[in-house]
């Protein structure tokens, strides 16, 4: 098992005692490490934590005590990011990067429901000769010189990425009698990349069958890439890249390119706030404004999954709308989000005026970093568009107030979307948004680069987007197709809108923006607009209900009747089995309960003290966000209640309950 394969995890162990003992802080780092990298851990714990000074002792095989003291001022227990980044360096980590705003909710989202793939795809012909060793060399090569690509996710503390040496692309040829290209695309939608794994991006590549003159068709090739890594827009620049190494036999020159996420976050980090905190404080969404598409009340749909629906606008309307809107001031997008907030202001059976927001996707790309534009990454956020609706007002005024909204984000596009809610005094949760809109201007191949593979025999299509994850309840995404026209796909949770109301939304969508260019008097109105959809009914929707809770404390073994108690923290994002095998192959006379982490992170304290019985000691573990909880409630619970925490970091379920197993014997070792 490679150092830097993101399959490795270690354990750390901490016994509590009181700040005001005067003992020194100790971890007990637990894993497949020498001295020698040991020490480099500790030096690099301490380059990253500067308030701290780290040293390390041998303690035996595979076992390190590290010594963590406040470098300046008195005792201070470090908090669990300093943990997180022990775990994380000793797995072999190269670097970190912090997340923040949607790339940390999407990493949230993914990591604690793997089920729904949270990927998207790309698709395109390849016409010509196909040498699979060479393709494969010139993917590693661009996984050598894009950083992005050696990423993977932790979520022990705070979701961020985490950086690796080297990173595998998988690569997959298969034959059209094998699998049809349907079942190929939902099958490779389903499966989900393991995220604290690098390499979040596969291809595959479906040869069809000869002709009748024995000749063979263009080669179709699917693109999956993990939606928390990467925009489509990061995924064109990467096959830039691509196409540019497999012309030139499967290597690029040089090494990691600069500016990478690593700078694009350095950058966000030094931005004044100042302007921005005064923007958002008024222009974030009121509490009372309309973000859903359509009513409560809904019947369950019986289905789950991610749904989609696409419609067109013929290349002449096409044509049509952009001069309309442009003879107003304004382009096509503005067009499409005035539409957005008139189907949001009537799918809810609002009268006169009111405010209407939705999220709108902004790439990150076009702010005043040199270089931003070429990153791969996932460097934009939606952040909340907000109009007044108001059916007596001009349309064109409308038009005009999605036109300058989109200019005041544009200038705030690096601010990550939980700082709206911050800046606005929301709550943390709050829904600014439920729907939200992409418009994409695809990343064309430069015609050199074309023209390089043509000389080689090889003919490759613009690649078209079939399957994303939508993020959000709902996402009306738009781009140009190869003919000029106006290409809209929905895609939407199918738990929450049903299939033939998602696809009504979408009609009404296009019907409205055919007859706007009809719309040439200046006197025209909103509610003109909204009459074209008088006698349709409106969308339903069904409550995102919560997952239930399940209860505080579930006894997984009963164990000896006076034996201590092994209390493994269940908070979301726990590495699926990493609880069920340790208790499995748990032969110690234990007792093995799961406490469920509360709203704000951590346990009751009341759940906690009623597992405490006569002679008994309590030791809590947790693996990943589990770890980090338990951390934090061993540090502030009453008296002597914690024996020890043992602390994982993330990986495979079966990898994580061997970390908390070596853990637990070093616990149990000390105790006698």
């Amino acid at each position: 098992m490679s150092e830097d394969s993101g399959d490795l995890v270690f354990a750390v162990v901490h016994q509590p005692v009181p700040e005001t003992s005067g003992l020194p802080f100790e971890l007990e780092l637990c894993g497949p490490l020498g001295t020698g990298r040991a020490e480099a851990v500790a030096a690099r714990v301490a380059q990253r934590h500067r308030a701290y000074s780290v040293s390390v002792d041998a303690a035996g095989a595979g076992r390190h005590i590290l010594r963590i003291a406040q470098a300046h001022g008195p005792p201070a227990r470090p908090g669990a990011a300093v943990l997180a980044d022990v775990l994380a360096l000793a797995a072999g980590a190269r670097d970190t990067v912090t997340t923040a705003g949607h790339q940390r909710d999407l990493i949230r989202a993914a990591v604690s429901g793997p089920a729904d793939g949270h990927v998207g795809q790309l698709t395109w012909n390849w016409t010509g000769p196909i040498d699979l060793g060479r393709l494969a060399d010139a993917w590693l090569s661009v996984a050598d010189r894009e950083t992005v690509l050696r990423a993977s996710f932790d979520w022990t503390h705070l979701p961020r990425l985490v950086l690796h040496e080297w990173a595998e692309i998988e690569i997959a040829r298969l034959d059209h009698t094998s699998v049809s290209w349907s079942d190929l695309v939902e099958r490779d939608r389903l499966r989900s990349f393991a995220p604290h794994r690098p390499g979040l991006l596969r291809v595959t590549l479906l040869d069809g069958p000869p002709n009748s003159e024995g000749e063979r068709p263009p080669t179709r090739v699917l693109l999956t890439y993990h939606q928390a890594l990467l925009d489509e827009r990061g995924v064109h620049l990467l096959l830039r890249e691509f196409y540019r190494a497999y012309a030139r036999g499967g290597v690029l020159p040089g090494g990691d390119r600069r500016p990478d996420v690593r700078d694009h976050a350095l950058w966000l980090a030094r931005q004044h706030t100042g302007a921005a905190r005064a923007y958002w404080a008024t222009a974030a969404p009121p509490p009372e404004a309309i973000v859903r598409p359509g009513l409560g009340g809904g019947r369950p749909t019986g289905y789950t999954g991610v749904g989609r629906v696409q419609r067109r606008l013929r290349p002449s309307q096409t044509v049509r709308l952009r001069t309309w809107a442009a003879m107003r001031g304004a382009g096509e997008s503005s067009a499409l989000h005035v539409v957005w907030a008139l189907l949001l202001y009537r799918a809810v059976g609002a009268t006169g005026a009111a405010p209407v927001s939705f999220g709108v996707h902004l790439s990150g790309r076009d702010v005043p970093m040199e270089g931003a534009g070429g990153i791969p990454g996932l460097l934009g956020n939606p952040l909340p568009m907000t109009v007044n609706v108001d059916p007596v007002a001009p349309l064109a005024g409308l038009l005009q107030q999605a036109r300058d909204a989109a200019l005041d984000l544009a200038v705030h596009a690096w601010v990550p979307v939980d700082r709206v809610r911050v800046w606005s005094g929301r709550d943390p949760d709050a829904e600014l948004f439920g729907t939200g809109v992409v418009f994409d201007n695809r990343l064309e191949l430069p015609e050199t680069l074309l023209t390089e593979l043509r000389g080689q025999g090889i003919q490759v299509d613009t690649p078209r987007s079939i399957s994303g994850h939508p993020g959000l309840p709902l996402t009306l995404a738009a781009h140009h197709d190869a003919d000029g026209g106006l290409a809209l796909t929905a895609m939407y949770d199918r738990q929450y809108l049903g299939d033939v109301d998602a696809s009504a939304l979408l009609s009404h969508c296009v019907r409205l923006l055919r007859s706007l260019p009809d719309h040439r008097d200046t006197q025209s109105t909103v509610g003109n607009v909204l009459e074209l959809l008088q006698g349709f009914e409106v969308p339903r929707v069904m409550p995102r209900l919560p997952e239930p809770d399940g209860p505080d404390v579930v006894v997984l073994r009963t164990g000896l009747p006076s034996a201590d108690v092994i209390v493994l923290v269940r908070a979301p994002g726990v590495p699926a089995g990493a609880y069920e095998t340790l208790v499995r192959d748990h032969r110690g006379p234990e007792r093995i309960v799961s406490l469920r982490a509360g709203p704000a992170g951590a346990p009751s304290a009341p759940a906690l003290h009623r597992l405490l019985g006569p002679e008994r000691r309590l030791v809590l573990c947790g693996a990943g966000p589990g770890g980090a909880v338990a951390y934090e409630l061993a540090c502030t619970a009453e008296g002597n209640a914690v024996t020890a925490v043992v602390m994982t970091g993330v990986g495979d379920g079966p990898e994580c309950a061997r970390a908390l197993a070596m853990g637990l014997e070093s616990v149990r070792a000390k105790s006698l």
